[in-house]
């Protein structure tokens, strides 16, 4: 009895180690696995903050970029005519006729100069057909044009054929930097000479210096000729290939300046942007989140290199915080999981005690202990269920106020676009105005800009009817009336996409039920919306027509544009739809003017015409002309 009793503890103890070993080796893969868990959520999350960080420097990189193509359109469109009136000039044309009157060049030359002096402009000067200077407004200093011939420029060959010229380029005489625009000087049919504004563009680059980014602008070679960066001007982006230097060197675009290509150490994108590893002076180099908009009208191509070591700075910095989190939680995880083993070891030689003292009492506390869990997870769950429930409701509340402010906001920009551009137009025209002293055209200028002022808030104060239906009475609206204040908007977007608007009437007066200012609101768009369909396509007649029938009045506007495709044709009045490009539209224009249409008790129809286009139909109620007129607005 004694030798079996011996030998059963050494097997009771073998079996308790056994235990132990695998409690233990159970307790450590769950660690491995908890480990391998957070690491990928760790490379998940440094990927993520990379992207997120990336597009947040993009997003800031773009209107910069927005902002330098504005500034260089602006610059370059200022000067654009006036070479054509300098040729128009009666001693100007004189002097083509008859260059080797000594007279007309001294007269010619000071003529030059006062204007130049006038305009602040680099130089002006004559050209006759063989590309000889025969007049300039620097005659009189030590670098003068006179008898230079510049024959080889590009702008001096578009003008001999009859063509307005424009070229960048660095002067073989001043050394100096300019854009220069020509124009014939016309005798008849005949071209008699050229005459050449060029304007100083270093004003440009002083306004680039000192920031956080780099602004470039290349020629067709790929060669920078702008920049706030001075070490990178005249280096190519593209290798300098024999061909590229000749093309170049042909019409002595950059005279004699050393041209070399810029040391680009790598290239290549991540998430979707561009980036370019460039070499710096210090050795160290340097990654660019590189975003371009090219300027077609002038062979340029403009980028903004943003430096990326923010983004990745801010990246790490949430990858170490993330990795962190994960190793605290591990630590917490294995805390709990020890504490859970050696707790459950202690339950068990508890409970294999009193099994063999008081089998009875001991089901009896495992059935309490049993219940005692149940109640304990039921009370948890019901809390958490509880704290779920006043989350979501916070959650809800929260976002039906985002949506009601991105959806004012959105509305907000979009509509106020059209009338704010048409207010910089009569602006800038009445700038132009001033300065040739026609002061009654100005004034009247002014006045519109006043009108249009008055429109701008009468319109914010009826975006509420995109969301709720409005408390403003109805009543006669003259559709003439209408539709002349809607030209006042839309002629810059007309002018721009180089469309015609014809409008039909008819001959005897219109008057429907509806608010004049909403009504002009949903033409401007209509018409916005065709003039944008119709951009670049050989045909870009937009019709207008409006014709009574019954006791409705039928408005429509249809352009030869490419039509709305039947799949779309359902949801092309739902808000934030829109089959424009990205950037290019918010989708709120169709949607705002179908509201306030069914506002107006009518209905807004879409259709494709038989020979190609959209049709967009508006229906309203027709009143008589002798109702009272209640203005709705």
């Amino acid at each position: 009895m004694c030798a079996t009793g011996r030998s059963a503890e050494p097997r009771s103890k073998r079996a308790a180690t056994g235990g132990d070993l695998q409690k233990t080796w159970l307790t450590w893969a769950r660690l491995g696995v908890l480990v391998v868990l957070a690491c990928a959520a760790a490379v998940w999350g440094g990927t993520a903050a990379t992207r997120i960080y990336l597009t947040e420097t993009a997003a800031r990189g773009q209107t910069t970029l927005r902002l330098a193509v504005a500034a260089l359109h602006g610059h370059m469109r200022r000067y654009e005519p006036l070479p054509s009136l300098i040729a128009d000039h009666d001693d100007i044309r004189e002097l083509a006729r008859r260059p080797e009157d000594p007279g007309l060049r001294a007269a010619a030359n000071r003529y030059l100069k006062e204007i130049n002096g006038l305009l602040e402009s680099s130089d002006i000067y004559v050209m006759a057909p063989d590309g000889v200077t025969i007049a300039a407004s620097n005659h009189d200093e030590p670098l003068s044009f006179v008898g230079e011939n510049f024959s080889y420029r590009p702008y001096f060959q578009d003008a001999m054929k009859g063509e307005r010229g424009r070229f960048f380029a660095l002067g073989t005489t001043s050394l100096k930097r300019g854009y220069y625009y020509s124009a014939p000087i016309r005798d008849g049919e005949a071209i008699r000479g050229v005459v050449v504004f060029k304007v100083d563009v270093d004003v440009i680059e002083l306004s680039w210096r000192g920031s956080d980014h780099v602004i470039i602008v290349t020629d067709p070679e790929g060669i920078i000729f702008l920049t706030g960066r001075d070490e990178w001007r005249y280096a190519g982006l593209e290798p300098l290939t024999p061909e590229r230097l000749a093309r170049t060197n042909a019409s002595r675009r950059y005279a004699d300046a050393r041209l070399y290509p810029l040391p680009i150490e790598s290239r290549g994108s991540e998430a979707g942007h561009a980036l370019m590893t460039i070499g710096e002076a210090n050795g160290e180099p340097r990654e660019y989140l590189v975003l371009t908009e090219p300027m077609p009208e002038a062979g340029w191509t403009v980028k903004v290199l943003l430096d990326t070591a923010s983004a990745r700075a801010q990246a790490f910095t949430a990858l170490v915080a993330i990795f962190l989190c994960l190793a605290l939680a591990g630590m917490v995880a294995a805390v709990v999981l020890q504490r859970r083993a050696r707790m459950a070891e202690r339950m068990a030689l508890q409970q294999e005690a009193r099994e063999t003292l008081e089998r009875r009492v001991a089901e009896r506390t495992r059935d309490l202990a049993a219940v005692n869990s149940r109640l304990e997870t039921e009370v948890a769950e019901r809390r958490a269920t509880e704290q779920r429930l006043r989350q979501t409701q916070d959650d809800l509340i929260q976002a039906g106020k985002l949506a009601a402010l991105g959806q004012m906001s959105a509305a907000l920009s979009h509509e106020f676009n059209q009338p704010l551009a048409a207010l910089r137009t009569y602006a800038d025209n009445t700038a132009v105005l001033i300065d040739h002293e026609r002061i009654a055209d100005a004034r009247e200028n002014v006045t519109r800009i006043a009108a249009l002022t008055d429109r701008l808030a009468t319109i914010s104060r009826h975006l509420r009817n995109f969301a709720r239906k409005p408390n403003q009475k109805l009543g006669p609206v003259d559709v003439h009336e209408v539709v002349r204040d809607t030209l006042e908007i839309v002629a810059w977007r007309l002018k721009a996409a180089q469309a015609e608007l014809v409008i039909d009437l008819g001959e005897g007066p219109l008057m429907v039920r509806g608010g004049a200012v909403r009504l002009q609101q949903v033409l401007v768009n209509l018409i916005t919306n065709a003039a944008d369909a119709v951009e670049g396509r050989p045909e870009r007649t937009i019709t207008l027509r409006a014709e009574r029938q019954g006791g409705h009045v039928l408005i429509s506007v249809s352009d030869p544009g490419p039509g709305v495709p039947d799949a779309i044709a359902g949801r092309i009045f739902d808000p934030f739809f829109t089959t424009k490009g990205v950037g290019k539209g918010l989708g709120l224009g169709l949607s705002i003017s179908y509201n306030i249409i069914q506002d107006f008790g009518g209905n807004l129809l879409v259709a494709n015409a038989p020979g190609g286009g959209a049709v967009f139909t508006i229906e309203l109620e027709a009143t008589d002309l002798s109702a009272p007129r209640e203005a709705a607005e």
